[in-house]
């Protein structure tokens, strides 16, 4: 299954509900993960620009995003961004498509 990490800040709503009952969300994203075939592989809080990283594994990344937004939305936390990661034997194999692909492409204005 692709490979995703997601970041994420607490929304000052977010940092209240943690203070009142603090408790490790990882049992709450993965519940939430279940419902789009998903899983937690690993997940951290953070100090620095993200307070949260989470790395999961889903069948799509609509999925990934899905479930981002579907979080966002609670109030609990802002600037989510999720991005698709690859091994490097994926990457590799990219890289070679890529540069399959060189010279293929007409840049504007030639």
């Amino acid at each position: 299954m692709p490979l995703f990490i997601t970041y994420a800040s607490y929304s000052q709503a977010g940092i209240k509900g943690l203070m009142k009952k603090p408790e490790n969300r990882a049992a709450a994203i993965q519940s939430l993960l279940d419902k789009v075939g998903g899983k937690v592989v690993a997940l951290y809080m953070t100090t620095g620009r993200n307070d949260v990283v989470l790395v999961s594994e889903a069948p799509d990344g609509t999925d990934t995003v899905a479930v981002g937004m579907a979080v966002a939305a609670s109030g609990s936390v802002s600037d989510v961004e999720t991005v698709r990661a690859w091994t490097g034997d994926e990457f590799t194999e990219i890289a070679k498509k890529a540069a399959s692909l060189t010279g293929a492409y007409a840049p504007p204005g030639s």
